[in-house]
């Protein structure tokens, strides 16, 4: 017999046990909405609940006050060295605003659609701005596994897409993008993005030049450079920021660092088109450059100390390969016929004085100085080479690898500087092999979907994007994160079915098809740890409420699509959410010290740290011997220029650090043109906190988001703090609000990313996104990687703004409805050809990688990486990971059997 779920519900648990007992055969859906974990059982006793409870954020670790079930206080617990507003205004804000999801939702036009049999058209123009239908979870899983199944089976696993790569959506081990992988890879995969919006050209180049991802590596320990730096320079970096939140749990332990270092009189140099929160507090120097040309600085500070006889040759002879050539293009002898890169030839790039270039490159040849770059530098046209132009400076200096000196990249952010413990993390579920070998670079989904089976190139290999018709978009914020946003739009109306898996409205949410609420992290369990480098304290994110309205959690929603189409115990391996918490925490290494039961109880654990870590240098081994520590290079040298890179060809990446002018930046922008940078915000993580009333009271203007311009642009353009300004070019418009300042240099203007996006009657962005105005073009053919801060526009005072300020904030209409189909109508039984095909067991070391090792940054296919740079990228991902020796060799061996050749 089938049981519906009406009769299931009527008949409850003890019924249902005994009708499975008596042979009873429940049907897919039926067995998707009746199987309950126990934690379900406490949900009584939380709605009545008052006290306190222990949780952890990307903000921070909290305390929660609940009085009957509501949470009413947010405090910051003792670990927290610095606690910020984000935290204990942000997270209680967006608990209960009225842009929560309320229950399963499908779009109007494409719920019509269904329901006549996919005849005509679902409306994808309407996506953003039609109206919503409640449905209850069956209906709308049910049509989220339709819409699956019928894609895989017209277009294969390929057209189906994942566009969920990074996991940013709160700071446990049940990361939906990990949970939608697992999920899908039981169907036989899916096409997936590759790379990252963070630091998307870093992470290809740096394992070419150094040997290292670099951007996601560990920073020297601070006491190193407290004992020992004369001079840090910061380019574009901005650790007081930038360090205020995290991806795992931000305990902001660094802050006390920095100010040691300042204490010990260390100089600071901020080479920035603005003055940053970290330059105010340290004191830095401020070094005014025009956006997109540090690569030209850099060149120009080499060639000055070359033709002084300033340069280290003892180290480049010792520890670098192609000098020659790299010294022969900065003295104007190269093929291409550029002139020498004098200080006068980059002063007028760069807009710094030629005696200022030559001042800050003997500076920084006699004090013992620490390079700390941004990601910021890099999301730019040819975005490679200012990173790679960098550590040939750094090369040129001879510093790399003594004691608080050196090049590093990841200073912004993780707590970067805090010494490592070593220790291994809480992790979760696998994502399981994906058969599917269809990428796309994360800043390139436009492209994908605008040109199907279009060739492009990455890593140096040869790729064609997949037919896609179906996206899954599960706790990552698509329409924030994606440039030139009415592109996107328009690419959207290619897609059959577009799924967002959010607990808010946010822009990936209103341009969706079906959207399923789930909770925030406050209304489940989970686990996660503090520090991204040092892993030293591990966090009990214990539910403080229940779920809100008709919301479930992530773990859950997969659960049931995964019953729905017969991979359920595949799935969950039959275990609960809170026995893979317990399993994660037993796999760390606080499990040595604290049972699991007092670490449950207390909220935290602690890893120790050794003392050794207080005395890491980076590349420290490499400096003592780069024979017995070489690099993973090819050379095993620092490459300040590369033949690897040379074979491959490509047109708009060169083998060594060059100036390339970009596309659009003040030196070919039209006259009153601006150059627009869009900085990490300072009271946000991205998109997330932008709907916390409180905290948007701090920083907007007239309602929107604040636009920082200099004086001479204000007074150009007839603008006074406080205005209504209008942003615009070949792109988009958005509406912002001015807030002149002298920390800004002229000709650029800065607007936090981030910002919720909400169309005026004009079609611009009333709240200010910027990614309306960013283009989507790539980095280069190397990475194509993400360019949003090369971006002009043009800008004017905005009279004609729509009254009301905007309306980013308000819930979209919605109505109530009781439609249901007909279990047959959903065709789940498909998908077990599917589940058959996908569920091959992995091998110890594939269960590892997948499980542990790719759940964040870096490819997530063996065969996306040549040997070399896995030999590169895996010791900052192992470290991550918190594999010991045994682990690291079982998975190193499986990634250079698999490896690219």
């Amino acid at each position: 017999m089938n049981l519906t779920r009406r009769q299931w519900m009527g008949a409850g648990a003890a019924g249902l046990l005994g009708a499975m007992g008596a042979g009873a055969k429940l049907s897919p859906l039926a067995q998707a909405m009746a199987a309950t974990s126990p934690e379900t059982a406490t949900l009584e006793g939380l709605a009545s609940f008052t006290g306190q409870v222990t949780h952890a954020t990307h903000y921070g670790p909290l305390i929660a006050t609940v009085q009957n079930g509501r949470l009413i206080k947010v405090e910051a617990q003792a670990s927290d060295k610095r606690p910020t507003p984000i935290l204990t205004e942000g997270v209680l804000d967006r608990t209960y605003d009225k842009t929560r999801i309320v229950g399963p939702m499908v779009r109007k036009s494409y719920l019509e659609w269904e329901m006549n049999g996919r005849q005509g058209s679902h409306k994808p123009e309407l996506r953003g701005r039609d109206e919503w239908v409640q449905v209850s979870w069956d209906t709308a899983l049910g049509l989220t596994a339709k819409a699956i199944l019928d894609t895989i089976e017209k277009y294969g696993n390929e057209g189906c897409f994942s566009s969920s790569y990074g996991g940013w959506s709160h700071a446990g081990i049940f990361r939906p993008n990990v949970l939608q992988g697992r999920f899908f890879n039981l169907l036989g995969g899916s096409s997936i993005t590759t790379g990252d919006y963070s630091a998307g050209a870093g992470q290809i180049i740096m394992p070419m030049v150094i040997g290292d991802m670099e951007v996601y590596s560990a920073q020297t320990a601070w006491e190193q450079l407290r004992d020992h730096t004369e001079l840090v320079v910061f380019v574009g970096c901005d650790p007081d920021k930038n360090n205020r939140i995290e991806y795992t749990v931000c305990d902001h332990e660094m802050y006390a660092g920095w100010d040691a270092i300042k204490q010990a009189g260390c100089r600071f140099i901020s080479i920035n088109p603005q003055v940053t929160t970290t330059d105010e507090k340290m004191g830095s120097e401020w070094v005014r450059i025009i956006p997109n040309t540090d690569t030209a600085l850099f060149l120009a500070m080499g060639y000055h100390l070359i033709s002084q006889n300033k340069h280290n040759q003892a180290f480049i002879d010792r520890y670098t390969v192609g000098f020659d050539r790299y010294r022969a293009y900065l003295e104007g002898r190269d093929a291409d016929g550029t002139p020498a890169k004098t200080p006068e030839w980059a002063a007028a790039i760069t807009g710094i004085p030629a005696d200022k270039i030559r001042s800050l490159a003997e500076l920084m040849a006699t004090k013992r100085t620490q390079l700390c770059g941004s990601w910021a530098i890099q999301r730019a046209h040819h975005g490679e080479m200012p990173y790679w132009a960098i550590v040939n400076f750094a090369c040129i200096l001879g510093n790399i690898g003594l004691p608080g000196q050196g090049v590093g990249f990841s200073w912004h952010y993780g707590g970067g500087g805090m010494p490592q413990s070593g220790g291994t993390a809480p992790t979760g579920l696998s994502q399981g092999r994906n058969p599917v070998r269809k990428i796309c670079p994360a800043s390139r989904i436009n492209d994908m979907l605008l040109n199907p089976g279009q060739e492009f190139t990455y890593n140096g290999s040869r790729y064609t994007y997949p037919q896609v018709k179906l996206i899954y978009n599960a706790g990552n914020n698509l329409f924030s994160h994606q440039q030139d946003l009415n592109e996107l739009a328009r690419a959207l109306q290619t897609v059959d079915t577009y799924i967002c898996q959010e607990p808010w409205w946010n822009g990936s949410a209103r341009w969706a098809d079906i959207v399923l609420a789930a909770t925030t992290t406050l209304e489940r369990n989970d686990i996660s740890s503090a520090g991204t480098y040092s892993i030293d304290k591990v966090y009990a994110m214990k539910q403080v409420v229940a779920p809100q309205h008709d919301a479930l959690d992530d773990f859950e929603i997969f659960r049931r699509l995964a019953a729905l189409c017969g991979v359920e115990y595949a799935f969950t391996e039959g275990k609960t959410a809170m026995d893979y918490v317990k399993t994660a925490y037993e796999a760390s290494s606080a499990a040595k010290h604290t049972p699991f039961d007092q670490f449950w109880a207390e909220g935290i654990a602690r890893i120790p740290v050794p003392a050794a870590a207080h005395q890491w240098v980076r590349h420290g081994d490499f400096r003592e011997d780069p024979l017995k520590h070489p690099l993973h290079t090819t050379s095993g040298k620092v490459e300040m220029y590369s033949s690897t890179i040379e074979k491959m060809n490509i047109p708009d990446m060169p083998p060594m650090p060059k100036w390339q002018p970009p596309a659009e930046y003040l030196g070919n922008a039209r006259k009153g043109q601006v150059h627009v940078v869009s900085p990490h915000p300072y009271w946000r993580l991205h998109s997330q906190m932008n709907n916390s009333e409180t905290l948007r009271k701090r920083y907007t203007v007239q309602t929107r988001e604040p636009l920082t311009l200099s004086p001479e642009d204000a007074k150009a353009h007839g603008i006074q703090d406080g205005d209504l300004v209008e942003l615009y070019n070949e792109r988009g418009a958005v509406v912002v609000g001015a807030r002149v300042s002298d920390k800004i240099m002229p000709g650029v203007v800065s607007l936090y990313e981030g910002a919720w996006p909400q169309l005026d009657s004009k079609g611009r962005c009333n709240n200010g996104l910027i990614n309306f105005l960013t283009s989507s073009r790539q980095a280069s053919g190397l990475t194509q990687a993400t360019t949003a801060n090369t971006c002009v526009a043009s800008i004017r005072k905005c009279t004609d703004a729509d009254p009301g300020g905007t309306r980013a904030f308000q819930p979209p209409r919605i109505t109530q409805s009781n439609v249901r189909f007909d279990e047959k109508f959903f065709g789940v039984d498909r998908a077990f050809a599917l589940r058959e095909k996908a569920t091959a067991s992995l091998t110890p070391a594939e269960k590892i990688f997948y499980q542990r090792c790719t759940v964040c940054h870096g490819p997530r296919d063996p065969g996306q990486f040549t040997e070399k740079q896995w030999l590169g990228i895996t010791p900052s991902m192992f470290q991550r990971a918190g594999l010991n020796e045994d682990e690291r060799k079982m998975v190193l061996d499986f990634l250079l059997k698999n490896a690219k050749h």
